[in-house]
C-alpha cells in the first residue's frame, strides 16, 4: 500500500494549491462517529484553521459523551439536531473533506446533499477497502491504522509538518489509540513513528486515555455487568462469544449514544475466544459488531452476510429482522467459518 500512497503526490500539490487561498470548507464523517471519525475532523479542522480558512464540521448523528472533552468539539454541527443548517453548511462549501467513510451512504442524508453539490471539489481521506469514485482527489490507504494516522501524513505531506499543535495532537492520538485498541491492532511502523513525534511536541497520552477510558457512568458500569452475567453465551467449539440486547436492556438501562462502546471487546479477554460478536436490537434493525484476535478476517463475514464491512479485526453490519433470527443467523455460519477460526494465528 506504500507505493499506493506515493502515487497521490501529484495530488497532494493540487490539493496544496487548492489550500493556498482561504475557503469555506466541510469537513463530514460518518453516522454513529467513533473516536477516529472524531479525531481525524477536528485534527484537520484545527489544521485548515491555522491556514486561514472558513471551517466547518458537520456528523451526520452525536458522538459519544467520552469524547466531549476534545478541543472545540462543541464546535460541530450535527446534522439530526441541526438540518438546515448542516445543508446550509453543505451548500456554502468550496471543499468538502470526507474522513474515515469510503462511500456516500454512509452519511446518510449528509450523501445526498454532498452528491448533489457537482460543483464542489471533494477530498476523500480514509482506511476502508474498496473506496467509491465519488471524490475528486481519494487519498486511501487500507495498511493504516486510521484516518487519523492518514491525516497526521497528509498535514507532514503538505509541508506543514511544524503546523501540528498540541489540539492537533490530542486529536490525532484519539483516533489512533482507540482505532487500535490501545495499539493491539493494525499498528505499522510509520505508525509508531508518529506518534513518537507527538510525544516529542509535547502530548499527554496518559492523560487522554484517562479522559476517554475512566469516565464511565455508573450505568455503563452495571450496564457491561448485566451483559456479561445475562446477556454472554460462549460457543466453544467455534471458539465464538456473543453478547445480546434487547430493546427492553436499553429502555432498562436507559443506554445512550456510546454507553455500549468496547462492550464486545470484554469477550475477547477469555483466552480460547477468538471471535466476538455484539448482537443488539435496534428500532427498525438488529446491529452487528464483530470483532476478532490474529488473522482472522471478520469483514469478510460482515461483507458476506451481515450487509457490512469494515477491518479485519473490526467490523460491523446490520439486518431488517428481528433479534432471535439475527443471533440464530449468526450462529447458523459458524460451521462455514469453523476451520478458519480453530487455524486463525494469534
Amino acid at each position: 500500500m506504500q507505493a499506493k500512497l506515493q502515487k497521490m503526490d501529484p495530488q497532494i500539490a493540487e490539493i496544496r494549491d487548492l489550500l493556498s487561498i482561504p475557503k469555506y470548507i466541510a469537513i463530514v464523517s460518518h453516522r454513529n462517529p467513533d473516536g477516529d471519525a472524531v479525531g481525524s475532523c477536528l485534527g484537520l479542522y484545527h489544521y485548515l484553521n491555522q491556514l486561514g480558512h472558513t471551517v466547518r464540521v458537520v456528523l451526520p448523528s452525536e458522538y459519544p459523551v467520552n469524547f466531549s472533552w476534545m478541543p472545540d468539539v462543541e464546535d460541530i454541527t450535527i446534522y439530526d439536531i441541526f438540518q438546515e443548517r448542516s445543508a446550509e453548511i453543505i451548500a456554502n462549501a468550496n471543499i468538502i473533506f470526507c474522513l474515515d467513510f469510503n462511500a456516500l451512504d454512509r452519511i446518510d442524508k449528509l450523501g445526498e446533499l454532498i452528491h448533489h453539490r457537482s460543483g464542489v471539489t471533494k477530498i476523500l481521506i480514509d482506511h476502508h477497502l474498496d473506496p467509491e469514485p465519488f471524490a475528486d482527489y481519494i487519498i486511501s490507504d487500507t495498511a493504516s491504522s486510521s484516518t487519523c494516522e492518514l491525516i497526521y501524513q497528509f498535514i507532514c505531506d503538505l509541508g506543514d509538518k511544524s503546523k501540528i499543535t498540541i489540539p492537533i495532537a490530542e486529536c490525532i492520538y484519539t483516533g489512533i489509540m482507540t482505532d487500535t485498541g490501545s495499539f493491539k491492532y493494525a499498528t505499522n511502523v510509520r505508525l509508531f513513528r508518529q506518534m513518537a513525534e507527538l510525544k516529542a511536541i509535547g502530548l499527554e497520552d496518559f492523560r487522554i486515555q484517562d479522559l476517554i477510558f475512566n469516565s464511565a457512568q455508573e450505568k455503563q458500569l452495571r450496564l457491561l455487568g448485566h451483559c456479561l452475567a445475562n446477556r454472554m453465551e460462549v460457543l466453544s467449539e467455534y471458539q465464538t462469544a456473543i453478547i445480546h440486547l434487547f430493546k427492553q436492556d436499553y429502555a432498562d438501562f436507559e443506554i445512550k449514544r456510546g454507553d455500549t462502546e468496547g462492550i464486545v471487546n470484554q469477550l475477547l479477554l477469555m483466552k480460547n475466544i477468538k471471535m466476538a460478536a455484539f448482537i443488539t436490537e435496534q428500532p427498525n434493525i438488529v446491529k452487528f459488531s464483530i470483532r476478532s484476535k490474529g488473522d482472522l478476517n471478520v469483514q469478510e463475514i460482515c461483507q458476506k452476510y451481515f450487509n457490512g464491512g469494515g477491518h479485519k479485526n473490526a467490523s460491523g453490519g446490520y439486518m431488517h429482522t428481528n433479534l432471535h433470527a439475527a443471533i440464530r443467523k449468526f450462529k447458523d455460519i459458524l460451521p462455514l467459518y469453523r476451520d478458519k477460526i480453530i487455524a486463525a494465528q494469534i
